[in-house]
């Protein structure tokens, strides 16, 4: 199996957030389980499993050696750095990554941004690619209701992950504020994950 397929057969992976996390929807053609709210006892369950997985998560990002945070780092930014989506992009809106939160490191990709003002935009723009960390949820849903509000285009997505925010999950739990993403970035690569992230990230 060649490095493309797997990366592809991986993104049957789900990443895992302190905040409430996103789903990776598989790109295989096997089924899969998605859990969907019907009543209280339902979302009670979904978030009991979301808070468990991100006791988890949190606990092993916390475990993480820095000199191995330092790689990873390193490894996704240069990832970025490199894919012509980045370089392509005319209009962008990255985060700046917060340690304390053990969010993917940004200050290498924030430099070169920099050094070209005119790419960058506020929040409030229409913006062609959005950098996110885990915890974006709540801003995502603003800022995709600003675009549908003033018809502009979808941006692509793409989400920052450290290789021990993956894992396998057989069924995703779901919940109308969980917004999926269209690609993911981990030191192991990109892992696109949406049509339009196909199209853009190949």
């Amino acid at each position: 199996m060649s490095k493309s397929e797997l990366m592809i057969k991986r993104a049957k992976l789900m990443l895992m957030t302190q905040a409430p996390f996103f789903s990776i929807f598989s790109l295989l053609p096997s089924p899969r389980s998605v859990v969907t709210m019907s009543n209280n006892t339902q979302l009670e369950t979904i978030f009991n499993q979301k808070k468990i997985l991100r006791s988890r998560v949190r606990k092993a990002l916390k475990g993480m050696d820095p000199s191995a945070r330092s790689l990873e780092d390193n490894a996704i930014q240069n990832i970025i750095l490199d894919a012509p989506w980045f370089r392509s992009s005319q209009r962008l809106c990255a985060y700046i990554s917060c340690s304390s939160l053990r969010e993917v490191d940004t200050s290498k990709v924030l430099s070169e941004i920099l050094q070209n003002p005119a790419k960058v935009m506020q929040a409030t723009d229409p913006v062609d690619l959005l950098l996110l960390p885990g915890y974006y949820d709540t801003f995502l849903k603003n800022y995709l209701e600003l675009v549908k509000e003033r018809n502009w285009n979808q941006p692509l997505l793409v989400a920052l992950s450290y290789s021990v925010q993956i894992m396998d999950e057989e069924v995703i739990p779901v919940t109308p504020n969980d917004f999926p993403v269209d690609a993911l970035v981990s030191p192991a690569g990109v892992i696109p994950i949406t049509t339009a992230a196909q199209e853009r990230c190949h």
